[in-house]
């Protein structure tokens, strides 16, 4: 199981980029943190999120 800003999502194996376009997420707007590292965003492309992952998804958002 994975774990994505809390919540267990069933798959054992999917990749980044699936799952952003998955959930409607724009990779230039998000800081994506995995098990306490930063994902450079160069490296989205090649990202595979595996069994036992605790991934944070932070969205930037403006404001004035």
């Amino acid at each position: 199981m994975i774990t994505i800003n809390g919540t267990t999502i069933p798959e054992k194996e999917i990749s980044l980029l699936t799952y952003l376009k998955e959930h409607n997420l724009r990779p230039e707007r998000i800081a994506i943190e995995r098990n306490g590292f930063i994902v450079p965003r160069k490296t989205y492309e090649n990202v595979t999120f595996v069994d036992g992952d605790s991934i944070e998804i932070v969205h930037f958002v403006g404001g004035g």
